[in-house]
This record gives structure tokens, C-alpha cells and sequence, in this order.
């Protein structure tokens, strides 16, 4: 049984330095330096070890994107707990956490948003890391949402952070206004 255990533990090690070194590679160089060759000589495993724990490189994007969702969803809830101000509004507190973390991490972004996955949001099989975020969004705007569905609430405000998003990170919005601009939306929810 030890043998067996080491094996797993070695097995999971591998796969571990294989989503590191991908989300390492795109943060660095962008996604289209990410390669099975290029991870293959990065990390001094052979293509089939990488091909052993992803069929494809979209698979790998994949893993890497479960990652990002996990750490975004503890962003928005960490700024949606940790508010010390009960005066704070929390939709503007959960919006401005994700855009910051976005701007933070856009290769991470764009593995989850951007680039072709099999993820998938509100299904039966939608993993933990997708609808842990939403939940947070969910739960912001449950608190302003009074007779409106907070569902369309986090809906709304979901689509207009990452058009927000994308727009200021393709450089057509004014930098000096993001804060503003996220300001606006939570206003705009709150009603």
C-alpha cells in the first residue's frame, strides 16, 4: 500500500509542476508560449509524461483556469468578510475586489474567460471553483436586491465587471476611471 501512496504522491507532484509551470509560462510570455514542448523542456519531463496527465494543451488551460476561479472567489469573499465598515456597500466591495484581481492576474483571466475550455456555468457538473465566485457575487447582491431577482443582480453585475475588464485592459477606457467606473456600476445596481 506505501507503494501505491508514493506513486500517487508522485503522480500528483508531477501534475502540480505541470499546471505551475503553464500558468509561470503565460504570466511571463502569454499563453502562446505555453507549448507541450516548451512546458516539456521547462520542467525536464518528456511530451507523453505531460500528454500522461492532460489529453490536450486545453485540458491543461483548464486546470490552470479551476485554479484561477478558486483564487478569484477567495478574493471576492475575503473584500465581502472582511469589510470593517458595516456602512460599506458590499456590491462595490465585491466589484472592486474582482477587477483588482483581474488586473493583477490576466493571464490567469484569460485562461478562465478567454480562452476555450470545457467549463461550464450553471450546469449539473459545474465544479466548486465556478460557482464558489458566483455565490460571493450572489451574496453581495442578495443584500441590495429587495424585490429584484439577485440572481439577474449578479448576473448583471458579472457581465459589466468583465466588460469592464477586457475594455480597460485593451486600453479603450481611461485608466485614471476604473475606480470610478466601478463605483458607477454598484451605484447603478443599488438602484
Amino acid at each position: 500500500m506505501a507503494t501505491t501512496d508514493r506513486r500517487q504522491r508522485e503522480r500528483s507532484a508531477q501534475r502540480d509542476l505541470i499546471v505551475a509551470s503553464a500558468r509561470s509560462l503565460a504570466e511571463q510570455e502569454g499563453w502562446e508560449a505555453v507549448t507541450t514542448r516548451r512546458l516539456a523542456t521547462e520542467i525536464e519531463y518528456s511530451q507523453p509524461v505531460i500528454y500522461k496527465h492532460f489529453a490536450s494543451l486545453d485540458a491543461l488551460v483548464e486546470a490552470v483556469a479551476l485554479e484561477g476561479f478558486a483564487e478569484l472567489a477567495a478574493a471576492i469573499h475575503h473584500a465581502r468578510v472582511d469589510v470593517g465598515d458595516a456602512d460599506a456597500d458590499p456590491v462595490g466591495v465585491v466589484a472592486h475586489a474582482y477587477v483588482d484581481w483581474a488586473a493583477a492576474n490576466p493571464s490567469l483571466y484569460d485562461a478562465m474567460f478567454i480562452r476555450a475550455t470545457g467549463l461550464h456555468f450553471g450546469a449539473e457538473e459545474t465544479p466548486p471553483q465556478l460557482t464558489d465566485g458566483y455565490a460571493e457575487l450572489l451574496a453581495a447582491t442578495s443584500v441590495i436586491a429587495g424585490d429584484r431577482d439577485p440572481d439577474v443582480l449578479a448576473e448583471v453585475l458579472w457581465a459589466a465587471l468583465h466588460g469592464l475588464v477586457l475594455l480597460d485592459r485593451g486600453g479603450r477606457l481611461r485608466a485614471a476611471h476604473r475606480r470610478a467606473r466601478v463605483e458607477a456600476v454598484a451605484a447603478l445596481l443599488a438602484g
